[in-house]
């Protein structure tokens, strides 16, 4: 039995396609508003936009369901309806344009996040790209899939790969290193593998659960960042964790593989703060 049931999974992709209409409209827009938040990230009128979207439906749809999102906060109970927050518990998560940077300059490479946790674990996952023409999903047991456009739909999962030298890895900024020793560590890795690259964000993740890359790293991200990275890439036949290791979206950091080199490249990341 799976931890959700398909009802759950196809309301997730609805939400998608919903975020996929008002992002595309606003992405071409060169009056969009942005703002600088606290923490010196832009935030632009579309990311709103989609967020309070996103929670309309699911106060429709899944009105006793908990939301978390990255503009607008954590509401709700998430409870079952009778005080149960442990085993039943319901919460959305979401990003509404995760890789706004991108989006504000008119460059393709953002998504919305989607994922839906039951009970502490991580069910359901939907990343959608719609300026990329790719969304990917999965459901525990149900296995990892994407749709590409001109191409379909197929199920996906991380590639064999079994050395560094044969690896390719894809990483975010420099300057996001420095709580992990600065930049070398990742420069470190980089170096031992076939090919290196800095797709960032969500994309890096994706590509290592459709087998395109091997090494997926984030030094620093919240949950609304990787929540639905983590089951899909893990239903694709990878590994998800945090740098310490713990297979978990809040852990302030991630590193993806397809399992095979996960130990070895995550030692390498970690060695200088170790």
């Amino acid at each position: 039995m799976t931890a959700t049931d398909g009802a759950d999974l196809q309301l997730a992709l609805h939400l998608a396609d919903r975020a996929d209409a008002l992002t595309l409209a606003a992405f071409p827009r060169p009056d969009l508003v942005v703002e600088t938040k606290p923490d010196r990230t832009p935030v632009s009128e579309a990311d709103r936009a989609v967020e309070e979207d996103i929670r309309r439906c699911l106060a429709e749809q899944r009105s006793g369901d908990r939301v978390v999102g990255e503009e607008l906060g954590d509401t709700g109970s998430g409870d079952t309806g009778s005080g149960d927050t442990g085993s039943g518990a319901r919460r959305w998560i979401v990003d509404p344009i995760d890789g706004t940077k991108n989006f504000v300059r008119r460059i393709p490479v953002w998504a919305t996040l989607i994922a839906l946790e039951i009970g502490g674990v991580m069910s359901v996952g939907v990343v959608s790209a719609p300026a990329l023409g790719r969304r990917w999903w999965a459901a525990r047991g149900q296995g990892a899939w994407m749709s590409e456009a001109g191409v379909g739909i197929r199920q996906i999962h991380v590639s064999k790969v079994a050395t560094l030298a044969d690896a390719q890895v894809s990483g975010a900024a420099l300057s996001s290193w420095d709580d992990w020793g600065g930049p070398e560590a990742y420069v470190d890795l980089a170096t031992r593998c076939y090919a290196d690259r800095a797709f960032g964000d969500f994309w890096s993740h994706m590509m290592v659960a459709e087998g395109t890359c091997e090494i997926g790293l984030d030094p620093v991200v919240s949950v609304w960042d990787l929540a639905p990275l983590l089951v899909i890439v893990e239903e694709a036949g990878g590994r998800f964790t945090s740098f310490g290791g713990e297979a978990r979206a809040d852990g302030g950091s991630a590193i993806s593989t397809n399992g095979v080199l996960h130990e070895q490249a995550r030692s390498i990341i970690t060695a200088r703060v170790a």
